[in-house]
């Protein structure tokens, strides 16, 4: 038997020939060609490819880690975004449709595409109605060559929640089948009021489409009933799914995304809570809709009543204000009469989707000096520099077919008539931010400023303002002092009124 001191070599593959493997040779030139020196075709093994954040971490020109502005750079990206009013559909009826297939178990997505999409499908359903508190939603699977129903169409986020987390203990199988799950969205949507969205959004991770019958007879009853899809991809793009979302949003194409990563997957998902921008000539005429605002009624501990939308005992309620039946949560349609019953607080909170919040802008430091923290938290700002920064002086000097600014040189120059180089100076920039911040609208000061009120607000405010509550705190805190000046105006009006009598 030979010695196990030997050399060994492996069997190469047609790829791997005239390759140095790591795992397939062992030799006492530890791993070198011929001439003691490495292969040049070496390939990486698997552990050196793997994905270390704190190798992607920026450093500026001047040697510091920026690391900070990127994190706010990408906080700002999200808020960059048009703010001119554009009249949308603030009732919205969608159904939200989750491919449940073996295409999910795919783990390009960690921990798989399956996990992933539930997961942002719990936090989707719970911003869909921070954003649209009168809407209604159902969400639909497809598995196995069918479609099944995974929550009802309602207004409520609880249930749809805990069907979510259900349906998320069950393993992917089968194909998906498009036509199937877009019937029965139209079953879902077909009796939905006309004042109000039709929508359909997918989460498509296969490449194919089991489907019964002709899809484009589908595709034409969607039109027809006035529903539009919009698709997100988690693979390659498909071009049943491209036709489908053209066809249905009068050819705009851009309702059919492709997710790059988990980040851009997630932004893809929430960015379906704002509402479609309206097209159609008859929406856009304005039209009454009859609503009920009821109060909440608290009874006794000795009394219980069934609701009406669950049948469950309850203390608690709001009764409808034309048939007086009690429901249990609001937002809701009334059971009995169909009266949509709502609270006053619902109907602000969708207005700001017409009227957005105008963008905030970012603040130099030559304009850094009127505030030292934020308007609304009060966290200090960073202090502005005494001195202007220091500026590195380059001189360049420019062409002219003369070599040199020596005497000599110069001399010969102008004995043949020509002009001797320049040497100008030019004034370089200190190293300041990223462009990857400067694109994003970072401010080099860490303020942002209200167009309105100038006044100045940290990063986390900005955020908090326009994805929250929608409103500018200086605006605010302007609109209360003058109604205080009114309202001492009035009564000062009035004691100096007494007096003269």
């Amino acid at each position: 038997m030979a010695d196990s001191d030997d050399e060994f070599v492996g069997d190469l593959s047609g790829d791997d020939a005239g390759v140095d493997s790591a795992y397939g040779t062992r030799s006492k030139d530890g791993g070198k060609g011929k001439g003691g020196q490495k292969g040049k075709g070496t390939r990486k093994a698997a552990w050196e490819e793997v994905h270390r954040a704190w190798d992607e971490v920026a450093i500026a020109e001047d040697g510091s880690i920026t690391v900070a502005e990127l994190i706010e750079a990408e906080k700002r990206r999200r808020l960059m975004r048009d703010t001119t009013p554009i009249q949308r559909g603030i009732i919205r009826h969608m159904v939200l449709v989750l491919d449940m297939s073996i295409a999910m178990a795919e783990k390009d997505l960690l921990p798989n595409r399956f996990a992933l999409t539930f997961s942002y499908a719990v936090e989707f359903v719970n911003t869909f109605f921070q954003q649209n508190p009168i809407s209604q939603l159902g969400i639909i699977g497809m598995r196995d060559g069918i479609a099944v129903r995974i929550s009802d169409m309602s207004g409520n986020p609880v249930e749809h929640i805990e069907k979510l987390r259900q349906w998320a203990l069950k393993d992917p199988i089968g194909n998906p089948s498009l036509q199937n799950a877009l019937e029965m969205c139209r079953g879902h949507l077909y009796h939905t009021p006309s004042h109000g969205t039709r929508e359909v959004l997918i989460i498509y991770g296969a490449l194919l489409s089991s489907d019964p019958g002709d899809i484009s007879d589908t595709i034409t009853s969607l039109i027809a009933d006035r529903i539009r899809v919009s698709i997100i991809g988690l693979a390659a793009q498909v071009a049943i799914c491209a036709e489908l979302c053209a066809r249905t949003n009068d050819n705009d194409d851009s309702q059919y995304r492709i997710a790059l990563h988990e980040q851009h997957f997630r932004e893809l998902f929430l960015a379906a809570t704002t509402p479609p921008v309206t097209h159609e000539a008859e929406q856009s005429n304005a039209s009454l809709l009859m609503m009920g605002f009821p109060s909440r009624s608290l009874a006794s501990k000795d009394f219980v009543s069934l609701c009406a939308c669950h049948n469950k005992p309850t203390r608690e309620g709001y009764t409808c204000t034309r048939c007086r039946i009690k429901v249990c949560r609001l937002p809701a349609s009334c059971p009995v009469c169909g009266l949509t019953l709502i609270l006053s607080i619902h109907l602000a909170r969708s207005y700001h989707h017409l009227f957005p919040l105008k963008s905030w802008v970012a603040v130099p430091w030559t304009e850094a000096k009127k505030s030292v923290a934020c308007f609304s938290c009060q966290t200090p700002f960073p202090p502005v520099p005494k001195a202007a920064p220091p500026k590195i002086k380059l001189k360049v000097k420019e062409s002219s077919g003369v070599g040199g600014q020596t005497a000599a040189n110069i001399a010969k120059a102008k004995g043949r008539g020509e002009v001797p180089a320049k040497t100008n100076t030019v004034t370089a920039p200190t190293p300041g931010l990223l462009p990857e911040a400067i694109k994003a609208g970072v401010s080099e000061s860490g303020r942002y400023k209200c167009p309105e009120c100038d006044e100045h607000f940290c990063i986390d405010c900005d955020i908090y303002a326009h994805e929250t509550i929608h409103n500018c705190p200086g605006c605010l805190a302007r609109l209360v002092k003058s109604q205080q000046q009114q309202q001492e105006e009035v009564v000062g009006a009035g004691e100096a009124m007494e007096v003269d009598s």
